[in-house]
C-alpha cells in the first residue's frame, strides 16, 4: 500500500451506480477509504460531514451541475478536487480548471490512470516546506510562510488551492533561477503530466491574478519567453537595497 493512500478519503460523486462501485473497488485496492454520493446537494453535504482528502466529481449530475458544485465547494473549501469528464470534451475539463479543480480524468478510464491521477494530486495537496522555513518577506506587500501555508498581500489573507500554493513553493524556492516548463509540470503536477503544457500557462496566471498589483505587468512571476518562469530574486535586490 502506497503511503499517500493510507487514511486518505475520497468522495466519489457520480449518478451512475455502476461507475461508483467500480471507483470505489479500484481506490479501495489501493488503500483508500471511500465515501459515496449520487447528487450535488448529498456531494456538499458529505464535504461538511467527513471532509474528505479529495473528490472525485462528475459534471454530469441530476439535480446540481458539477461546474455549479465545484463553485459551491470553493467558497468554502480547498479540498482537491478532480473532475471526471466525458470524452472529448475539452471546453468542459477547461472549464472545471478555471473554476478551481486540481485535475480532470476523461470517460471512459482505466483504473490506472484513475488512482495515477488521485495520488499525484494528493502528492501536491500533501507538499511540505522542505527547506524554506519560516516567514519570508519578499517586499513591503507580500509575506509567505510556507509552514504555516499563508500568504499575505497588503496585510489581507490570500486564499490559495492546493496547486497554486505548491507552485508558489517552488517558485520561491528557485527564486532567482528560471524553471523551465517541464521542470515546473515535473515538480508540481508530477512526471506523468508532461504532456499538460497548459496546465503551467493556466496556474500561473492564477497565482499573477492573486498575488501581483498589475498581472500584465508582473513584478513577482516574470515570464522568461519560450523557456518557463522566474520568481524575482527578492533576497539579492533586499541586500542591494532595490526593493521598495
Amino acid at each position: 500500500m502506497s503511503s499517500d493512500s493510507q487514511n486518505s478519503k475520497i468522495l466519489v460523486v457520480d449518478d451512475e451506480e455502476r461507475m461508483v462501485r467500480f471507483i470505489r473497488l479500484n481506490l479501495e485496492h489501493d488503500g483508500f477509504q471511500v465515501i459515496e454520493a449520487y447528487r450535488g446537494a448529498q456531494a456538499i453535504q458529505a464535504i461538511r460531514d467527513n471532509l474528505p482528502d479529495l473528490v472525485l466529481l462528475d459534471v454530469m449530475l441530476p439535480d446540481i451541475d458539477g461546474f455549479e458544485i465545484l463553485k459551491m465547494i470553493r467558497e468554502v473549501n480547498s479540498v482537491p478536487v478532480i473532475m471526471l469528464t466525458a470524452k472529448g470534451e475539452e471546453d468542459d475539463r477547461v472549464r472545471g480548471l478555471e473554476l478551481g479543480a486540481d485535475d480532470y480524468v476523461t470517460k471512459p478510464f482505466s483504473p490506472r490512470e484513475l488512482v495515477s491521477r488521485v495520488r499525484a494530486v494528493l502528492r501536491r495537496a500533501e507538499m511540505i516546506a522542505g527547506n524554506i522555513r519560516g516567514l519570508i518577506e519578499v517586499d513591503e506587500h507580500l509575506n509567505i510562510d510556507f509552514e504555516r501555508r499563508e500568504v499575505w498581500l497588503e496585510g489581507e489573507l490570500v486564499k490559495l488551492r492546493p496547486t497554486e500554493f505548491k507552485l508558489l513553493y517552488h517558485l520561491v524556492q528557485n527564486a532567482g533561477w528560471v524553471i523551465t516548463h517541464d521542470q515546473i509540470l515535473a515538480k508540481v503536477w508530477g512526471y506523468e503530466y508532461r504532456d499538460e503544457p497548459h496546465y503551467v500557462r493556466l496556474y500561473i496566471n492564477y497565482l499573477r491574478q492573486k498575488l501581483e498589483k498589475d498581472p500584465a505587468d508582473p513584478k513577482y512571476i516574470l515570464t522568461e519567453r519560450g523557456v518557463g518562469y522566474r520568481f524575482v530574486d527578492f533576497r539579492r535586490e533586499k541586500l542591494s537595497g532595490k526593493v521598495n
